[in-house]
């Protein structure tokens, strides 16, 4: 079941969502961040952004598990960003993930997904929250001739037909799938989704977002 609400968006039950509506507030991701250490409620909040040229998604978590292995369910995060692209995409062009968390359509850079925590959390400690945020780019017009930028892509580029919002919604329902599976069957089943489009073993994922995530323009790195 989904449900509509005033931001226009149609998500399950289990996410809130916030819609930014000025891209000076900062990205999804520092939104969430800041939500979550400051609002013991803020667990299903969902952040849209509101950059131009990117879809910004950021999604707060309510761990159950000690950090070593709560942080694993960025690749459940970063698994269904792919599942969302890949539902959406022109056919016939592989939807792939790197162990820094980036992602790649038809093997050139189209964004990624990083992973939060409070900074104090020890390994084995439980983690207050976690904030799992994703970007694509959706256009590159503001960096020129295409060809200045051969190691990325565009949703725009691709030929996608499907809006920012219908990409956010199917992100959403693929998390909400990967997280069932989690709490049903436990990480190991959850993680076994990610194979099908990671390049290398889940173990080895970090999503610092250093293979993806440029901190001077505050999104994807063209």
């Amino acid at each position: 079941m989904t449900l509509a609400d005033p931001s226009g968006l149609m998500l399950p039950p289990a996410f809130r969502p916030l819609r930014l509506t000025d891209a000076s507030a900062g990205t999804a991701h520092e939104r969430a961040c800041a939500l979550a250490r400051g609002d013991d409620e803020a667990a299903g909040t969902l952040v849209v952004g509101a950059r131009p040229g990117t879809v910004e998604v950021a999604v707060v978590l309510a761990p159950e598990e000690p950090l070593s292995v709560a942080r694993r369910v960025g690749l459940v995060g970063l698994t269904a960003l792919a599942e969302a692209v890949g539902s959406h995409a022109p056919p016939d062009k592989p939807v792939t993930l790197d162990a820094a968390g980036t992602l790649f359509f038809d093997r050139a850079r189209l964004g990624g997904g990083r992973l939060g925590w409070p900074q104090a959390c020890a390994e084995e400690a439980v983690p207050d929250w976690l904030v799992f945020s994703a970007m694509l780019i959706a256009s590159k017009r503001e960096a020129g001739d295409p060809g200045h930028t051969p190691g990325s892509t565009s949703l725009e580029e691709e030929g996608f037909e499907a809006g920012a919002d219908a990409l956010v919604e199917s992100f959403a329902r693929h998390l909400l799938r990967g997280l069932s599976l989690w709490a049903e069957d436990g990480p190991a089943a959850a993680l076994a989704r990610g194979r099908d489009y990671l390049d290398a073993d889940p173990e080895t994922v970090h999503l610092d977002g250093t293979g993806w995530f440029d901190p001077i323009r505050g999104g994807p790195r063209l």
